[in-house]
């Protein structure tokens, strides 16, 4: 089974040829096929290689699905005994990205 461990935007995800995962924004459009040299372990069977910090000639290929807003989360700040009350919404942007190949390049 062939797997790596790649760095997107100080998050690290553990992924597979032909997984689909969910990143933070990465600012690329719909259908979009974009790498990352990002790669911070990569194993093929019983060959483990770790980086430090990265894999040097290695690199994982994606295609963008599709990039949305998640669901709303509400923030609520209170202050007691002064009638201080305020309600805020956010909303984190995420993108949807299928994992199309893991390359080492020897």
């Amino acid at each position: 089974m062939k797997y790596a461990i790649i760095s997107f935007a100080g998050s690290q995800y553990e992924v597979q040829e032909n997984q689909k995962i969910t990143v933070n924004s990465l600012g690329l459009k719909d259908g979009e096929t974009s790498t990352t040299d990002q790669v911070l372990l990569v194993a093929d069977d019983d060959n483990v290689t770790i980086g430090q910090p990265t894999v040097p000639k290695a690199s994982v290929e994606f295609k963008v699905i599709k990039s949305y807003p998640a669901k709303k989360m509400r923030v609520f700040k209170y202050k007691a005994k002064s009638r201080y009350r305020k309600t805020m919404g956010f909303r984190h942007q995420l993108t949807d990205i299928q994992i199309n190949k893991i390359v080492i390049s020897n």
